[in-house]
C-alpha cells in the first residue's frame, strides 16, 4: 500500500520534465488578447495627469485599464494600504490616496492589445505627467520622519512589537559576560523559474476567472472580489502548474488587474481571453523581496554559560506598502533571541515604510533574519566563554515545557535538543575530504593561502499561521464503488509550488482511506471546486492538509457505512487558537506548533581572493513523520542552495528606491558549480502530538540557520566575524585586509 512513509515519485514529475505541464504562459489561440502592465517607474511621485489617447491610437490596442476603472482601489493581505492602480480620476472607494506612486513597481495601467508588440507600443505611448516627491531611500532616512511615505500616517514607523520578560536590569547585573553586535540583513529576490503570468476570461457561468500561479487561491479570490466590488462567488481563481513561489506569489501581482481587464472588456461585449507574461526584469522590479533589516543585539551570560539576559532593537524595511511586514516582523521578533530559555528579555521590533521595493513573504518569513542575529550572538558568546558552541546551546536550549520569550510554554513536541545532538553527531562522524579549490580558473589558488573552518547554528520556526489569525484548512473526499471502494477523489485547494504537496496529499488520502495509491484521483486549486485550504506558506500545508484529509476520510467513511454511494466527506480542520502579542509585554500563545533544525557547515576561504567554498553541509531537521522521505531530502537541498545564495552571492542593489540590477546577469543566483559540494540530510522523526501521523512542516527550516553557520565557519577559518551578508569576495577580502 503506497501511503504515508514511502518515497513515491512526484505526481507531476513526468509532465514537468516532458514539457506537458500547463503553465499560465502556455495558453495560446487566435482569440487570445495580450496585456501589458505599466509600472510607474517613480519611487515617489504624484501623478498630475495621464493621457491614454495616444495608447488607444496605436494599431492593435483594444483598451486601456486605469485607476478610473477600479471600483475599490485598494488591496493588501493584512491591511488595505496599497492602490490597485495609481492614477488620477479614480471614482472608486479607497482607504489610501491613489494618485501617489510610492514605489517604482506601482502599477498605473494595463494596455490590452491584439499582440504583445502592440501592447508594448501602447504602453510606451501613454503620456503621464508627474510631480516628483522627496524619496525615503532607506531605514535611516525613514526613521528621521522628515518625509512620510504615507501622508495619512504620523510616522514611517507603523508597527511596533514588544517583549518584556523578567527583570532586564537584574539580568544584566547577573551577567559576567556581555556580547553585543549590530547586524545588517539584505534584500533577497525569489528568482523563481516561472516569471509572473496570468490568463483571464469569463467562464461558462459568467464568473470573472483568472488562471495564475499563486499560493492561496481563495485569498486571491477575496482580493479580486474586494477590488472589483463583486461577491466572491462571481470570481474564480484556478492555479495551473506553478514554477516556484517561496513566498513571492503570496501577494498580488496580476490577479486583480487581469480580472479588471476582463471585466472592462466584458462590459463592452468583448468575450476573449487575455494573457499577460512578465519578463524577468518586470518580475524582479514588480514583486516584493525578503526584507532588508537592521538589528542591534546584546546577550549576557554567567561564566558557566547560562544565558541570563537578551536585548534587541530590530528594524525591518517594509518598503512602500505593508504586504506581510507586520507578520514577518512578528517572526523576527520571536526568533531574534533564538531557541533558548532566557529569563530576562527586552525586545523591540519595528516595521518601517520607505520608498524601496516592498518586503514580504520569503521562505522562513522573518526567521532567517532573527536566526542570523541569535546564532551569531551565540557563537560569539561561545568564543568569549571558551566553550564549545554545541555545548553552550545544549546548556540553554528550549525543551519540553520551556517558557518562551512570550512567557508561555512552547507547544508540546519540542525536539530542539534531539535535533542539535543529531546534527552534531552526524557532523562529527563525517570527514571533510575537500581539496583546495580554484575560484577563478585562470588564477589557481595557493594551497597555503586556503583556510578551512566549521560552523554550527540551529533554529526554530512556527508551523501554521500565528498571532490570532483564524487558521483553517478544508478537504473533501469522495468514495466511489459498490461493495468495495473502487475509487477515491480528493478535492483540495492547497498549492503545489514545487515542494511536492500534491504528491503528499495523495499519499495521505490513500493512507487515510486505506486504499492503494493508484485508486486516488485528485482535484486541486480551483475556487469553484475546492474548499479553502489556506496558503502554501508557513510550513503549514502538510500539517494542516493532513489533518483536514484525515477528517474528510472519517466523514466519508461514516457515510459509506450508512450506504451512501458515492460517499462524500467534507471537513474543515481548525487547530488550537493562537494569540496576538500583548501590546505591552508580548505575552501570548502565538503559535500552536513548531519545527526544529540544526546545521553544521564546513567551508574554506581563499585569503588572496576572498572567495568562499562550502564543502559540506549537515542538516538535521525534525519532520515529525516523513510522509515522503525523498521529498524531505529534496526540500533540504533546495533550502540550503537558496540560503547559500542569501549568505554568499545574492546582492540586490537598491539606490534611491530603484533596483539597479534587475536581471539575473547582475543578480547572482548560485549555479550548479557554486553550490555546496555535499549536502547531508538527517531526518529526525519526533512526532508532533497534533500533527497528522505525527508530521510537522519542514520546508522553510533548512534555510534558516545556514547563513550564521557559514559565518561561524569563516570565523573559524580566519578569526573574523561578519555581521553583514552576503559574503561576496569583495566584502570578505576587505575584511581580511583590514
Amino acid at each position: 500500500m503506497n501511503g504515508v512513509g514511502r518515497s513515491v515519485p512526484r505526481v507531476d514529475a513526468v509532465a514537468k520534465v516532458t514539457g506537458a505541464a500547463r503553465y499560465p504562459a502556455d495558453v495560446a489561440g487566435p482569440e487570445l488578447l495580450h496585456a501589458k502592465v505599466v509600472f510607474s517607474g517613480r519611487p515617489h511621485a504624484r501623478m498630475v495627469a495621464m493621457d491614454v489617447a495616444p495608447a488607444l491610437a496605436v494599431p492593435g490596442v483594444v483598451d486601456v485599464v486605469t485607476a478610473a476603472d477600479v471600483p475599490v482601489n485598494e488591496y493588501g493581505l493584512t491591511m488595505f494600504d496599497q492602490p490597485v492602480l495609481v492614477g488620477v480620476g479614480a471614482t472608486g472607494r479607497s482607504a489610501v490616496p491613489s494618485d501617489v506612486s510610492r514605489w517604482e513597481g506601482d502599477q498605473i495601467a494595463v494596455v490590452i492589445a491584439e499582440t504583445p508588440r502592440a501592447a508594448a507600443e501602447g504602453a510606451a505611448a501613454l503620456r503621464v505627467d508627474w510631480e516628483d516627491l522627496p524619496i525615503v531611500a532607506d531605514l535611516e532616512a525613514a526613521l528621521r520622519d522628515e518625509v512620510l511615505v504615507h501622508d495619512e500616517t504620523a510616522t514611517n514607523v507603523y508597527v511596533h512589537d514588544r517583549i518584556r520578560k523578567g527583570d532586564i536590569a537584574a539580568g544584566w547585573a547577573q551577567a559576567d559576560v556581555v556580547v553585543e553586535g549590530t547586524y545588517r540583513l539584505p534584500h533577497q529576490e525569489h528568482a523563481f523559474l516561472q516569471p509572473e503570468a496570468a490568463v483571464s476570461y469569463l467562464d461558462t457561468d459568467g464568473r470573472v476567472t483568472v488562471e495564475i500561479a499563486g499560493q492561496w487561491a481563495h485569498e486571491d479570490q477575496a482580493q479580486i472580489a474586494h477590488a472589483l466590488d463583486l461577491p466572491p462567488e462571481q470570481v474564480r481563481v484556478i492555479y495551473t502548474a506553478i514554477g516556484g513561489a517561496f513566498g513571492g506569489r503570496e501577494d498580488m501581482s496580476l490577479q486583480i488587474v487581469m480580472a479588471l481587464a476582463t471585466r472592462k472588456l466584458a462590459a463592452r461585449g468583448i468575450d476573449r481571453p487575455i494573457r499577460c507574461v512578465w519578463s524577468r526584469e518586470e518580475s524582479i522590479v514588480g514583486h516584493h523581496k525578503r526584507h532588508r533589516g537592521l538589528v542591534h543585539a546584546k546577550l549576557g551570560a554567567t561564566s558557566d554559560g547560562t544565558i541570563v539576559a537578551v536585548e534587541a532593537d530590530a528594524y525591518l524595511d517594509a518598503g512602500a506598502y505593508n504586504y506581510t511586514t507586520n507578520k514577518v516582523l512578528g517572526n523576527l521578533h520571536l526568533t531574534v533571541s533564538g531557541p533558548y530559555e532566557i529569563p530576562n528579555a527586552r525586545i523591540d521590533s519595528y516595521g518601517v515604510y520607505t520608498n524601496a521595493v516592498p518586503g514580504g513573504a520569503f521562505r522562513g518569513f522573518g526567521s532567517p533574519q532573527g536566526a542570523f542575529v541569535a546564532e551569531n550572538q551565540m557563537n560569539k558568546l561561545a568564543e568569549v566563554l571558551g566553550m564549545d558552541p554545541v555545548e553552550l546551546r545544549m546548556r540553554n536550549v528550549i525543551r519540553e515545557g520551556s517558557i518562551g520569550p512570550t512567557q508561555v510554554p512552547f507547544p508540546p513536541g519540542v525536539s530542539m535538543p534531539e535535533v542539535i545532538e543529531a546534527c552534531a553527531q552526524a557532523a562529527a562522524d563525517g570527514t571533510d575530504e575537500a581539496a583546495a579549490f580554484s575560484p577563478i580558473a585562470s588564477l589557481p589558488s595557493v594551497g597555503a593561502r586556503i583556510r578551512r573552518g566549521r560552523g554550527f547554528a540551529c533554529a526554530f520556526k512556527n508551523v501554521g499561521f500565528s498571532f490570532g489569525f483564524p487558521e483553517r484548512c478544508e478537504a473533501t473526499i469522495e468514495l466511489h464503488g459498490d461493495e468495495e471502494i473502487e475509487r477515491v477523489v480528493l478535492h483540495h485547494a492547497g498549492a503545489d509550488v514545487g515542494q511536492g504537496a500534491h504528491t503528499v496529499f495523495r499519499q495521505m488520502a490513500a493512507d487515510a482511506v486505506g486504499v492503494d495509491l493508484d485508486k486516488v484521483d485528485t482535484v486541486y486549486s480551483d475556487t469553484a471546486t475546492t474548499g479553502d485550504s489556506g496558503s502554501a506558506s508557513a510550513s503549514r500545508l502538510t500539517f494542516m492538509a493532513g489533518n483536514a484529509i484525515l477528517g474528510a476520510a472519517e466523514e466519508a467513511d461514516k457515510r459509506w457505512r450508512d450506504g451512501d454511494r458515492p460517499a462524500v466527506g467534507e471537513f474543515r480542520y481548525v487547530p488550537p487558537p493562537t494569540d496576538p502579542y500583548d501590546p505591552d509585554t508580548g505575552r501570548g500563545a502565538i503559535n500552536f506548533a513548531y519545527g526544529y533544525v540544526a546545521e553544521a557547515v564546513d567551508a574554506a576561504v581563499d585569503l588572496d581572493t576572498g572567495h568562499i567554498r562550502v564543502h559540506r553541509v549537515v542538516c538535521a531537521v525534525d519532520v515529525g513523520k516523513a510522509v515522503n522521505p525523498k521529498l524531505v531530502e529534496g526540500q533540504v537541498h533546495g533550502a540550503v542552495v537558496q540560503a547559500h545564495g542569501y549568505a554568499l552571492t545574492e546582492r540586490l542593489v537598491v539606490v534611491d528606491g530603484r533596483i539597479v540590477n534587475p536581471r539575473l546577469s547582475g543578480y547572482l543566483v548560485p549555479g550548479a558549480l557554486d553550490i555546496p559540494d555535499r549536502i547531508e540530510t538527517v531526518i529526525v522523526e519526533h512526532p508532533d502530538p497534533r500533527g497528522p501521523w505525527g508530521a510537522r512542516g519542514m520546508a522553510e527550516m533548512p534555510f534558516i540557520p545556514y547563513a550564521p553557520a557559514v559565518v561561524a565557519a569563516i570565523h573559524d577559518a580566519t578569526g573574523i566575524w561578519f555581521d553583514e551578508i552576503p559574503l561576496t569576495p569583495d566584502r570578505v577580502l576587505a575584511a581580511l585586509r583590514a
